[in-house]
């Protein structure tokens, strides 16, 4: 198989497993920063495992150091936002109001990367806005529960910028183990502080226990290092453009789980469609722009 076509297809199937974890963010009954500290303890535990198995050193300088603990706090706030979207909302309206991180990357990577912007990518930005408007007509009782969204996908780009950079440097499951400790250090004191730690905090039920296994090992720790390897290959903005099938695969998850609570409208299969429709256009411009260019598309 083509290595380009092979990213794509591994890039599809991360997102496939981030649409899963919103529906095991619904299934787990712990509050939203709760789930995100035994995620972020339980990922990293994990990630080490898999470094100590594979020898890799852990030793990094003072600069990525810092870069990496600014990382994982970046990450901490996306997914406490994130999963805050799905308790204060569901899954789809948490899912699709996500998809504005392709919108963000589309005026943010340019600055960032200190290249000219693209027409394409902010008409692409536009479409999809428009694909997000007919999944999802706006309804006052969700305001909510968009806000968080909307905050969690403009993190979300912010940190695929970041290890945009990183990864360039630094083993990914390097990169992942600090960033993921580092968010739950950050974590933890306030935790501390609100008087959470006392013994239920750590009295799950089994079902709880199970998710969270679940959701720290296959859709944290191995999607997380691999979405990391794979901005070596990918741009952070075609990345948070394919993440936009997230809401796609998690609402179709959803619907199939928890039945008539995320039924979806007539419009939600248009928005779908121009959606894919986007993120295939995308992925053709960027191949014919890339032809014969060895660098990052």
């Amino acid at each position: 198989m083509e290595p380009k076509l092979k990213n794509y297809l591994h890039l599809h199937l991360i997102v496939f497993i981030w649409g899963f974890t919103a529906v095991l963010g619904k299934l787990i009954s712990l509050d939203a920063l709760d789930l995100v500290w035994y995620r972020m303890l339980l990922a990293s535990i994990l990630v080490l495992a898999f470094i100590v198995f594979k020898k890799y050193r852990l030793r990094v300088t003072a600069k990525m150091l810092v870069s990496l603990v600014f990382t994982g706090i970046v990450i901490a706030l996306h997914w406490v936002t994130f999963f805050g979207a799905i308790k204060a909302s569901n899954v789809s309206v948490a899912l699709a109001t996500m998809s504005t991180g392709a919108f963000f990357a589309a005026i943010i990577e340019p600055f960032w990367y200190g290249r000219k912007v693209i027409g394409y990518e902010i008409v692409f930005g536009v479409i999809v806005m428009l694909g997000l408007y007919l999944i999802f007509q706006v309804d006052t009782t969700n305001l909510l529960g968009i806000g968080l969204a909307l905050i969690s996908a403009l993190l979300s780009t912010i940190f695929s910028m970041l290890n945009g950079k990183l990864i360039q440097k630094e083993r990914p499951s390097v990169i992942s183990f600090y960033e993921l400790t580092s968010g739950t250090l950050v974590l933890t004191p306030y935790l501390a502080f609100t008087g959470k730690f006392d013994a239920n905090y750590f009295q799950i039920s089994i079902n709880d226990l199970f998710f969270l296994f679940l959701l720290a090992s296959v859709c944290t720790a191995y999607a997380f290092i691999a979405s990391v390897k794979l901005l070596k290959f990918i741009s952070p903005y075609t990345v948070m453009l394919t993440v936009n099938m997230e809401p796609i695969y998690g609402i179709l998850l959803a619907f199939a789980i928890f039945g008539e609570s995320e039924k979806m409208q007539p419009m939600f299969y248009v928005g779908g469609l121009i959606i894919i429709s986007t993120v295939v256009a995308n992925g053709i411009l960027k191949n014919r722009r890339r032809i014969g260019k060895p660098a990052v598309e």
